[in-house]
């Protein structure tokens, strides 16, 4: 796996970010990553700095924990001040990271300011491409 030192994760990030408020409800959180088919969505504050991320995950928190219609925001369920990574580091290094974590999603960040996400679906597609399997 030599060959994957040298990728850089600006490489495999998703840069069509979908981003939610603290004071979101938990419904339209929902519709958002419903609509757009992904698993997590950044949880940003006013001036666009990443404050937490909501995933799938939590949502089986929410379900179990909420009444309907509890009109509850993001902020009660987000994981806050999440693990994050920049668009130069190495692939192999946040693959570490996720796996001692036991995490799925990253933030890439330039500052406090998102600028992509890096998951588990994004190192499968990337170790299962033709490209990478070549000498």
């Amino acid at each position: 796996m030599d060959e994957i030192e040298d990728v850089f994760v600006a490489r495999l990030m998703t840069s069509e970010l979908h981003t939610v408020t603290p004071d979101t409800l938990v419904e339209d959180a929902a519709a958002v990553l419903l609509d757009n088919d992904i698993s997590s969505a950044l949880v940003v504050d006013d001036d666009g700095d990443l404050v937490g991320i909501l995933t799938t995950t939590d949502f089986v928190d929410i379900v179990a924990k909420s009444q309907p219609k509890a009109e509850t925001t993001v902020e009660r369920y987000m994981t806050p001040d999440p693990i994050t990574t920049t668009a130069q580091e190495s692939v192999s290094t946040v693959a570490a990271t996720m796996i001692e974590h036991g995490i799925h999603h990253v933030p890439v960040v330039d500052g406090d300011t998102p600028i992509g996400i890096i998951t588990t679906s994004d190192f499968a597609a990337y170790v299962s491409s033709p490209e990478t399997t070549a000498p």
